[in-house]
């Protein structure tokens, strides 16, 4: 059996192999830090009526963190017991993170400025219930600040709270109440912010939909491409304030000393999707000649190269003159037109909406005609990679520009 193939075949997967780690460093280079997020939601209370929404904005909080490269330690509808045991689990995980977040929906109070979050078995029925019942928000700051560089906390927890009524009346504790209080920030590492659904001493809406406007709002923000998280936040406080008719708005305390951005995407990246180069014989391995003057190889890339586009025309490419792609949506373009256009679709996979559509691709890339020949000569150079894979300009664009470098980029 000759050996031929099988070296052919181990070069694809190789070169195939390349390209994906090539992709995965791409894609994890933004998420290098070790992000840790807890995350917890209680709906179902048990001396107090049922809320709609907490315990899916945390699910769904909990689902977007993971996508953003976050392990995820999370709590749904516990008990004060199951959540000293959550919170001491994230304590394990958290210590020398580079980024720390909390995440938490449901039902919270302060008490004479300080902040309680309310597992689902909560009844507050004297003044001891507190300390038993209650979790104090500066205990789990507490915990996400060891040796952590960046704090980021959420809190839609101002909802209107009968327990906190309750609480005022029965046990005779004065300043207990439904909106939390101001957190003041400590210093150390690379900063922290702060976020509450409604500003200090107010109430946050649980919201109709699936999710309260809070979280929904937060959901659509944090982690958009190349965004930072000041930047997210101003938008969630603008969707909130427009969600609610200005009776909601959210307030932010914030103190980084870095710019935080959770999904970062490098724009000046190669357009180039596929193989990371024609795949090389084995060195040593035998080849096989079919009898026509070619070797297995050879007929491969040739398939491959049967695959590439054609032009509609044989003629020489010119930078500014247009071009008969054989493709009614570019046909009569010329290059330097092409490259000011915009992309049909993503030229990155899971690219925000908001980065690339209806955006001009010399803006993304600082195309200019120095730069597009060099990335020309590379399309031309590895032609069987490269020239037969999708283009968000087109896929004869790749093409063109392959002739136009093969031409002296004239």
């Amino acid at each position: 059996m000759s050996s031929a193939p099988i070296a052919f075949c181990g070069g694809l997967l190789r070169a195939a192999g390349l390209a994906v780690l090539a992709l995965l460093l791409t894609l994890t280079a933004a998420n290098a830090e070790r992000r840790i997020a807890l995350v917890l939601g209680n709906s179902q209370y048990q001396h107090a009526a049922p809320l709609l929404n907490p315990a899916r904005d945390a699910q769904a909080m909990a689902e977007r963190l993971k996508d953003l490269g976050f392990e995820v330690v999370s709590g749904f509808d516990l008990t004060k017991q199951q959540t000293q045991a959550t919170v001491a689990q994230f304590a394990k995980q958290v210590r020398g993170a580079d980024i720390a977040l909390f995440f938490y929906a449901g039902h919270g109070l302060q008490v004479s400025g300080k902040n309680y979050l309310l597992p689902v078995d909560a009844a507050l029925e004297d003044e001891t219930s507190l300390d038993f019942e209650a979790v104090s928000v500066d205990f789990i700051l507490r915990q996400m600040s060891r040796e952590t560089s960046i704090r980021l906390v959420f809190l839609d927890a101002c909802r209107d709270n009968p327990l906190a009524e309750v609480l005022a009346k029965t046990a005779g504790i004065k300043g207990a109440s439904s909106g939390l209080a101001e957190i003041p920030i400590e210093n150390g590492g690379a900063g922290t912010l702060v976020a509450f659904a409604a500003s200090p001493n107010q109430l946050a809406y649980d919201g109709s939909g699936d999710h309260s406007p809070f979280t929904t709002a937060l959901l659509q923000h944090v982690g958009e491409s190349n965004v930072s998280i000041t930047e997210a936040m101003n938008r969630v406080t603008s969707d909130v304030f427009k969600a609610t008719a200005g009776k909601q708005r959210p307030w932010i305390n914030v103190s980084l000393t870095t710019e935080v951005v959770l999904h970062r995407v490098d724009l000046n990246a190669p357009l180039i999707v596929g193989e990371a180069s024609a795949p090389q014989a084995e060195a040593g391995s035998e080849t096989r000649n079919t009898g026509t003057g070619q070797t297995d190889d050879q007929l491969a890339l040739n398939a491959l190269r049967e695959k590439i586009p054609k032009l509609a025309t044989d003629g020489p490419i010119l930078f500014d003159r247009p071009v008969k792609f054989g493709d009614p949506a570019i046909d009569g373009k010329s290059i330097a037109q092409l490259i000011k256009g915009k992309p049909l679709f993503s030229p990155v996979e899971g690219l925000d909406k908001s980065v690339w559509q209806g955006k001009h691709c010399d803006g993304c890339h600082e195309w200019n005609e120095t730069r597009l020949c060099e990335q020309a000569k590379n399309f031309a150079a590895n032609d069987v990679s490269v020239l037969r894979l999708q283009h968000p300009l087109g896929t004869r664009f790749k093409v063109a520009l392959a002739r136009w470098a093969q031409g002296g980029c004239q």
